[in-house]
């Protein structure tokens, strides 16, 4: 049987285009090479399409400076007449064809990847592809709409304002009053449409909070204002049925974060030392029976497709979400391929059924 051509797509133009690079490194040095023909196509951090060199080294996280994706004279070119071909243009505007794709396993993390916005662009050039679809990407990207899903879905979701940019500037104190309301700090302030932790803040004294505001509105227009809960962060995958059936929900895990305030940015990647990931965290049959179904309707409450990281507090009151990955941590030592590793479900078949979802996608 002929091979099937993998398009692995990776890098983009957000603030996590080195994570989506390590995310590409995992895919790449795992995916079944006996079945499918791999093709890596980078993006650099201004939007262009490049071919990319297949070399899990090149793109691993490592103690050195992050992967980036480089602009080296050619360019990659998506056919948009449903051919699925996929073309380099050289610097001197020779054009050769690259690849005739079968499917795009798009691991891009962050907004123009993970929002909705590729997901479109594969649409409308006829591109099968891995993941959820573009309602599900920008809704799960957003903080303050999934969160309203997922209330309106009966999930308990942890207690927040929204901050835009103008109401800020327009009247400070409003917004001030509105925070209060929450009551009172911890406070995490995040950009409503970003992730792997960059630009979040926990702010202990609100004398902290504008400068946490305004960190945050570097990277967005708004921002989500969180009241921290006292209790476990615990986390669940959730993965497609490749019958049709409703998705399938792994073991949960624990994520005990030492010598920091919180799981941020470092911790996540460069600081492992100060973090310990638990699986399978220890819990009661029933509370993680409880989890399981809160994941599965928050996952159905955006209208999920292929693969989501659902993310929760355990308190004294029960679960809350806090937030859901629709294209979580990818690398072998991710947590999203760590629970389903311990559910069951090895790396490189995790990869191969998610290939299979995008093929017969009907999202």
């Amino acid at each position: 049987m002929a091979k099937l051509t993998v398009v692995v797509l990776f890098g983009g133009r957000s603030s996590e285009h080195s994570i989506s690079c390590a995310t590409a490194a995992g895919v790449l040095g795992a995916i079944d090479r006996a079945k499918y023909n791999v093709v890596p196509v980078g993006i650099t951090q201004d939007g262009v399409f490049v071919p990319a060199e297949d070399n899990v080294e090149r793109w691993a996280l490592s103690d050195g400076p992050l992967p980036i994706v480089e602009f080296e004279g050619s360019r990659v070119e998506v056919s948009m007449d449903g051919s699925r071909q996929l073309h380099v243009v050289s610097a001197a505007g020779k054009r050769s064809l690259l690849a005739t794709a079968d499917v795009v396993f798009p691991v891009l993390h962050g907004p123009f990847g993970e929002d909705g916005t590729m997901q479109g662009f594969l649409e409308l050039a006829g591109l099968p592809y891995v993941g959820n679809g573009v309602f599900a990407s920008a809704a799960g990207m957003d903080k303050e709409h999934s969160k309203a899903l997922f209330l309106q879905s009966g999930v308990p979701a942890t207690p927040h304002v929204v901050i835009r940019e103008h109401a800020w500037k327009a009247n400070r104190e409003a917004v001030l009053a509105e925070v209060a309301t929450l009551g009172g700090t911890p406070l995490f302030v995040k950009p409503a449409r970003a992730g792997s932790s960059v630009g979040v803040s926990k702010v202990k004294d609100m004398a902290d909070f504008a400068a946490a505001v305004e960190l945050g509105l570097q990277h967005d227009s708004k921002v989500v204002v969180e009241h921290g809960l006292v209790g476990r962060e615990v986390e669940c995958a959730v993965l497609s049925s490749l019958d049709g059936s409703p998705a399938r929900v792994s073991v949960a895990g624990e994520i005990i974060v030492k010598g920091r305030e919180f799981y941020d940015f470092e911790a996540k990647y460069r600081d492992e030392d100060s973090v310990d990931l638990i699986i399978p965290a220890a819990m009661t049959a029933a509370e993680l029976a409880e989890m399981q179904t809160l994941a599965r309707k928050a996952f159905e409450a955006l209208g999920g497709f292929g693969l989501a990281r659902v993310d929760f507090f355990l308190t004294a009151d029960g679960f809350f979400i806090n937030e859901i990955n629709t294209m979580p941590g990818f690398t072998q030592y991710s947590m999203y391929p760590s629970l389903w590793g311990a559910t069951g479900i090895g790396y490189s078949d995790l990869i191969d059924q998610l290939i299979q979802l995008g093929l017969t996608a009907k999202r």
